[in-house]
């Protein structure tokens, strides 16, 4: 047999073996990746706050008391003029009647935003966190139940866990950052964990709510947001996203200053402080939950990639 009549073999072209066939899912991080985890952890410290905050003497004696620091209304806190209960004053979203009218607005923003971008699976993923926050703090509302263990007066039995209030624009963020593109994700969980840290922190000081009522709410759509993001196919998992190195940093700065210039009252220190460190602590949750954890979910897919 001469050279030309041996049999071809296949060209052999460098790198061509290590070059594995690219996936439909590699968009996003894995099933096995996005663990159920994170939901259940919110789920846990929802639960946590609510027993030790609503259902123990001690945690009830803790929030009542700082409603005996300073006046029991808000008109002591610095932006009740802007809480819409001041006669004539414009409400700050979602504050008092603007609440439903925000809400509305909100999800007809991402319904646009997921026709827009034709992001089927993730609309439908924030859709489901904006509605399952919002109704779920009703039901919880009305059945957990609220009982009175140290003596307090009447008007301390009202409110209710979780705050609405708070749940809005927490629900409205975690959503949002899910139909964006993102390029812009990490700029839009900026400015809604400030609109949080202004709304969790008002709340907490302006008398309508309790801390913990305003920390479960936070939790509540942190945990459904872990839920969505977990259910969702893998092409549709939000990914990791570039953004400035200080951004981080500088978010969580400026929410912690504004949530003291919320939190603030004429009145008393303890509780202006009380609130604003609530205030700051929802906004780090969120944001946690809206670009941290994704990003390192996703950091953990590259090896499996590669």
């Amino acid at each position: 047999m001469t050279q030309h009549d041996s049999p071809s073999l296949p060209a052999h072209r460098p790198g061509a073996s290590r070059q594995a066939p690219e996936s439909p899912d590699d968009s996003g991080p894995s099933r096995t990746t996005r663990s159920w985890v994170p939901a259940l952890q919110y789920t846990l410290g929802f639960l946590t706050v609510y027993l030790l905050a609503i259902c123990t003497p001690w945690g009830q004696r803790a929030e009542n008391a700082l409603f005996g620091l300073g006046e029991q209304g808000g008109e002591e806190a610095w932006f009740y003029p802007l809480s819409g209960s001041a006669y004539g004053s414009t409400p700050l979203p979602p504050l008092e009647l603007s609440a439903k009218p925000t809400l509305m607005v909100g999800l007809v923003v991402i319904v646009v935003l997921t026709l827009v971008r034709r992001c089927w699976w993730p609309g439908c993923a924030a859709l489901g966190v904006v509605i399952l926050t919002t109704g779920g703090k009703e039901v919880l509302k009305s059945i957990l139940p609220r009982p009175d263990l140290v003596g307090a007066p009447e008007n301390l039995l009202d409110q209710g866990f979780p705050s609405g209030h708070t749940a809005i624009p927490a629900a409205l963020t975690l959503a949002a950052v899910l139909v964006v593109s993102p390029r812009v994700r990490p700029y839009v969980a900026t400015a809604g964990v400030l609109w949080l840290a202004c709304i969790a922190a008002y709340s907490a000081t302006n008398g309508g709510h309790r801390p913990s009522e305003v920390l479960g709410a936070t939790l509540l759509a942190c945990a459904f947001h872990g839920l969505a993001t977990w259910l969702l196919p893998p092409s549709a998992a939000p990914g990791a996203t570039r953004s400035p190195r200080a951004l981080p940093a500088i978010t969580l700065t400026l929410a912690l200053a504004i949530a003291l210039v919320a939190g603030a009252r004429s009145d008393t220190l303890t509780r202006s402080l009380v609130s604003a460190a609530t205030g700051f602590i929802c906004a780090a949750l969120v944001w946690y939950a809206a670009i941290v954890r994704p990003a390192r979910a996703a950091r953990r897919t590259r090896p499996a990639l590669g």
